[in-house]
């Protein structure tokens, strides 16, 4: 049996289909929710742009989800979607937090008759949204159930790819596991800077200070960190592995100043509508970071062992034979035995 197309197989057309169903379901919510707010209040201030931010967030997340998902299918690397069902975890607690976020920004009123706008009671502006809100939550939820059933097929589907890159040797199968591992790490961690950086800029910061343009001028540093660090554990280049580590673990100081920040008492009340999201973005990042700092070292260490051809390789599919199969390789009882820990193969393969 050999390794499948890209999308020709259910699995995979199921687990890009859910990403891509759940991210037009989330996005035309949330976006009735921010129609329904930015009809009668001024979403540009005050507490308000909570609401514009979450709209935003939303997307960008969705859209990351999409482009990971494939990215993911196409590289055959099941370890990348283990992180994408985290990534819906984290983004379902994010939703729920959202709901009481908003109901900060909208709610600031004792209720009275006829209070539309800054009250919660029966028609109020807060009960007309918060139903679409809870909803995003609850689709979240059962996306992400739906995802791990596809996941878990795609696990057997692609247990061949992992023997192609590296053959049965488990000590280079340890390795490229811990090579893949950096390289989805790397991708979560762009995803969680931007998320912090926008709502530092839109909901926070004050464009006046000369803390706004530190921060928009960190962004292109921190991209081209990651960008250099993703091409020197695939082509093992210490310099520039060396110079990413370094940064990465300066890095993590920024995270530590911010959190401090939202609750330090000089500073915590410009907080006061964030908080929460801003807390699960901080700390997420930072564990983001601290963990892609540790596996980063992890594969400085195989740097020099035999494993930078697979790594240029890993996408490459092996030719198929007239026989289903691909050219020199065992069949599937043998590429079970081997990725799900079974007895050695026989012929192996070695690392080209």
């Amino acid at each position: 049996m050999a390794i499948e197309p890209f999308l020709r197989t259910r699995p995979q057309q199921g687990f890009l289909g859910t990403s891509i169903i759940q991210g037009i379901v989330v996005l035309t919510l949330v976006a009735i929710v921010f129609g329904k707010v930015q009809a009668v209040v001024p979403t540009s201030q005050g507490t308000y742009k909570t609401l514009p931010c979450y709209f935003a967030l939303f997307a960008l997340a969705e859209i990351f989800s999409v482009v990971i998902s494939i990215d993911a299918l196409k590289l055959r690397n099941i370890i990348q979607m283990l992180g994408i069902i985290g990534f819906q975890g984290a983004m379902i607690v994010f939703s729920a937090l959202q709901v009481r976020q908003t109901r900060i920004a909208l709610v600031r009123t004792p209720d009275q008759p006829g209070c539309f706008t800054t009250c919660a009671g029966p028609g109020s502006l807060w009960e007309t949204v918060k139903p679409l809100l809870i909803a995003v939550p609850c689709v979240l939820g059962a996306s992400w159930v739906t995802l791990i059933y596809w996941t878990r097929a795609l696990y057997f589907e692609f247990g061949w790819a992992v023997f192609h890159a590296v053959g049965a040797n488990p000590v280079m199968k340890k390795m490229y596991q811990y090579y893949q591992v950096m390289i989805c790490l790397l991708k979560f961690d762009f995803f969680a800077f931007v998320g912090l950086t926008m709502q530092l800029l839109i909901l926070v910061i004050n464009p006046a200070t000369p803390e706004f343009g530190l921060t928009i001028a960190a962004v292109p540093v921190v991209l081209i960190l990651l960008f250099g660090c993703g091409v020197a554990v695939k082509r093992e280049i210490k310099w520039m592995m060396t110079l990413s580590l370094v940064l990465m673990a300066a890095s993590l100081s920024y995270f530590i100043f911010k959190f401090v920040r939202y609750y330090s008492p000089s500073t915590r009340e410009q907080y006061e509508s964030t908080r929460n999201t801003l807390t699960v973005f901080t700390v997420v990042a930072f564990l983001l970071v601290f963990s892609s700092f540790a596996v980063g070292l992890r594969c400085f260490s195989d740097f020099d062992k035999g494993l930078r051809n697979s790594k240029a390789t890993e996408a490459i599919a092996p030719k198929r034979t007239k026989y289903g199969s691909p050219s020199g390789t065992p069949g599937m009882s043998d590429r079970q035995s081997s990725y799900l820990g079974g007895a050695g193969l026989a012929p192996r393969m070695s690392i080209e």
